[in-house]
């Protein structure tokens, strides 16, 4: 899918000197790529507008992210790089650095500081990788529809293995990422010890053999929209998903859908560059959609939590429905407390070799 948002007028040279971004060297447009849905609008009315408004670049939006690294890869390998910016996880951004797909970013060089100062390198609240910057920090979490139970309603990973106690079909994502954490949760293992488990030779093995015990449940998806969808429509009783997605189906659309924080994984997701696409208006980019105030725009019109500590204190109600969006935070701190922060290292190094392990337990 792809968006193309047309040029409006371009701002006076002072309004944009007054934005901290130079007047001069704009390109017609820039290409973003990202994950669609409710994620990607609340981009556009965080970043992409504000900024088409004081530049008069277009920003050519493109919802293609679940093929980012191995899009990129195929662009620069091919000597044809059409993609700009593109939205991508940690995991992933380490993979592509490391492949020399993506271009090295000098974070207190192209960024703003905080409002007092603080470096940009010391105001995020997550390691800065070298070819990645962080924008925001969401979970995939469990959630369910609750007109599906009677009685109790769930409320741990575990419960998520009570077929009998808890009955319905559950959805999952396609991908081993969060599945093998939670299978481990379900076994026993404490959720601060999952990844000491998993980088164990039998740590893997425990954990498929505990997806075996209900794979004949699950229904697997592969597109953020898929979740909610399947609760509202009552196809599955207990589903994983975007913690922001879920935000959106209960809040905005008014479904019967209640989040499960327990065991949520917490992640992060942010920007990189294509290599040989870090130009002037790239960077100017960069700059404006991760300053403090605009990451604490976005939080504005999604439950995902702004990445710079300065911006917290800025973040309010929903931009339409004027909710509180503090307790629909990932990052808020009861939910921080039951959930389980993504090792991303982990996933970088192993990632390719447990994907592959997945998608032969799946065809079995």
């Amino acid at each position: 899918m792809k968006h193309t948002f047309k040029k409006t007028t371009v701002a006076s040279a002072a309004a944009v000197g007054l934005m901290g971004v130079p007047s001069v060297g704009f390109a017609d447009s820039l290409t973003i790529v990202s994950w669609g849905g409710a994620y990607e609008e609340s981009q556009r009315r965080a970043y992409y507008e504000p900024f088409m408004e004081m530049t008069g670049i277009d920003i050519v939006q493109e919802s293609r992210s679940a093929e980012g690294l191995a899009g990129v890869r195929a662009q620069v390998e091919a000597g044809n790089v059409t993609w700009d910016i593109v939205d991508m996880l940690e995991p992933d951004s380490m993979r592509g650095c490391d492949d020399g797909v993506l271009e090295v970013i000098d974070h207190d060089e192209i960024l703003k500081p905080a409002p007092d100062g603080t470096p940009p390198t010391e105001d995020f609240v997550l390691p800065m990788r070298d070819c990645y910057i962080p924008q925001i920090l969401y979970s995939t979490a469990l959630a369910y529809n609750s007109e599906a139970f009677d009685g109790e309603e769930p409320s741990r990973v575990e419960h998520v293995w009570e077929m009998d106690e808890f009955p319905g079909r559950r959805s999952l994502r396609r991908v081993p990422a969060g599945n093998l954490e939670w299978a481990l949760v379900a076994d026993g293992v404490p959720r601060d010890e999952v990844y000491d488990v998993l980088m164990t030779r039998d740590g893997p093995e425990r954990a498929f053999a505990k997806l075996d015990e209900i794979k004949d449940d699950v229904l697997w998806w592969t597109e953020g929209a898929q979740p909610p969808q399947l609760l509202a429509d009552r196809e599955v009783a207990i589903a994983s998903g975007y913690n922001g997605r879920f935000f959106n189906a209960q809040v905005v659309e008014d479904q019967p859908i209640e989040i499960i924080w327990h065991g949520q994984v917490l992640e992060s997701d942010g920007w990189v560059v294509p290599q040989g696409k870090l130009s002037e208006d790239v960077r100017q980019f960069l700059r404006f959609a991760t300053d403090t105030q605009r990451l604490a725009d976005q939080a504005k019109y999604i439950a995902y939590g702004p990445a710079r500590a300065s911006s917290a204190a800025m973040v309010g109600d929903h931009a339409d429905t004027g909710v509180d969006m503090a307790p629909h935070m990932p990052t808020h701190p009861d939910h921080i407390e039951v959930g389980i922060l993504q090792d991303a290292e982990f996933w970088a190094d192993m990632g390719d070799t447990l994907e592959e392990r997945f998608s032969s337990w799946l065809a079995r």
